[in-house]
């Protein structure tokens, strides 16, 4: 029997309520997988600050460092907006954390069910076959952080900006194995996505991710585009992408238009994975659900707990190697919506269910 040993972190509004379903549907889907769910919750976010005084209690820390994974819920709300910036629940929780455990590499998966798809702002001829693609996104480096950063002062008066962006050969090369392994457990084929037409660091880019691709995984398909054009082609065409694989700031853009194309955040995963190993030998990672904390909605019984529950299944495939179990939980979120369960922001006027319905439907079609 496995052990799998991960810190809940169910955070702030509706992420503890959340959290309880997506830990309910573990539990269940271990019985037939043959392994059990270890795990301990602890506070962060505004619950941090409000019970420890700090976003990111030592407490916390201390348990993450410990586990193999970080299940993670949502942070922030309007209790805390009037905090300095470096103190506010998203900034002090999230990046301290992705800082600790190097979290390198963002899956942000963008799926629209096709029974959803009337919630994309696109043509519904073209998703009418729902939306399947996922993004590899490098999350540690490039112009976000690259030095000099600064704001200084000229001679002649005036002010001047620099950002610098930098990318190493040994940074592009590990984002790319995360990408051979998400694209081998899907339909082998990346688009890696660059700006090698103007830019240095892509110009490195596009060799290293060629390079590698050919020399470790000849059977994938790998395909380049320009930043612009893919913006253009996920408009135009999202379903002609299956794994989209690109660097900090473009994938910032990007994972956020395929957010928007998919029509809804509460029904959005995401993963970031780091450099560490964990006891399993899989990558330590963070998985949270892509939207926030929805205040107003907080304890009502209205929270939509698919982002959640697809954000544990992505941590049984990536931190646990635990694919078949991956996919069972996928798959019974997908038969509940094909089922016409919804959630108030997925029903569009349509009678909807609450959380622990939701929650309760997936239960029953996981077998």
């Amino acid at each position: 029997m496995m052990t799998l040993n991960f810190s809940t972190l169910p955070g702030d509004g509706i992420g503890p309520e959340v959290m309880g379903t997506a830990l309910e549907i573990l539990r269940q889907v271990g019985e037939s997988h043959d392994f059990v769910i270890e795990t301990s919750s602890h506070d962060v976010g505004g619950a941090g600050i409000d019970n420890h005084g700090d976003a990111l209690p030592v407490s916390t820390l201390e348990a993450c460092r410990e586990a193999d994974a970080i299940l993670f819920g949502s942070v922030g709300g309007p209790k805390w907006e009037n905090l300095p910036p470096k103190e506010q629940p998203e900034r002090a929780a999230l990046l301290p954390l992705r800082k600790e455990f190097s979290l390198y590499a963002n899956l942000r998966p963008g799926n629209l069910f096709p029974e959803l798809s009337d919630l994309s702002p696109l043509r519904h001829e073209t998703v009418a076959n729902g939306i399947d693609v996922l993004c590899v996104r490098e999350l540690t480096g490039g112009v976000y952080f690259g030095q000099p950063k600064e704001t200084r002062d000229l001679e002649s008066g005036e002010q001047e900006a620099i950002d610098t962006m930098i990318y190493r050969s040994s940074e592009i090369e590990r984002i790319t194995d995360i990408a051979i392994t998400a694209a081998r457990l899907r339909s082998g084929r990346i688009c890696s996505v660059d700006k090698a037409n103007v830019l240095e660091t892509s110009v490195l880019w596009r060799k290293v991710v060629s390079e590698k691709v050919a020399r470790e995984a000849p059977e994938l398909e790998l395909s380049h585009m320009y930043v612009d054009n893919a913006a253009m082609q996920l408009v135009r065409d999202p379903c002609q992408f299956d794994l989209i694989l690109t660097e900090n700031m473009f994938g910032d853009i990007l994972s956020d238009e395929l957010a928007v194309i998919c029509g809804s955040l509460g029904m959005l995963a995401s993963a970031s994975l780091g450099v560490r190993k964990n006891g399993h030998g899989h990558p330590f990672g963070l998985y949270e659900p892509a939207g926030g904390t929805a205040p107003d909605i907080a304890g009502k019984n209205l929270a939509n707990p698919c982002a959640q529950v697809l954000s544990a299944a992505l941590m049984l495939r990536y931190s646990f190697g635990l694919e078949e179990a991956a996919a069972r939980i996928e798959n019974a979120v997908e038969r509940s919506i094909r089922d016409g369960l919804r959630t108030i922001d997925v029903a569009q006027g349509a009678p909807s269910v609450g959380t622990r319905e939701m929650g309760q439907a997936i239960l029953e079609r996981l077998d």
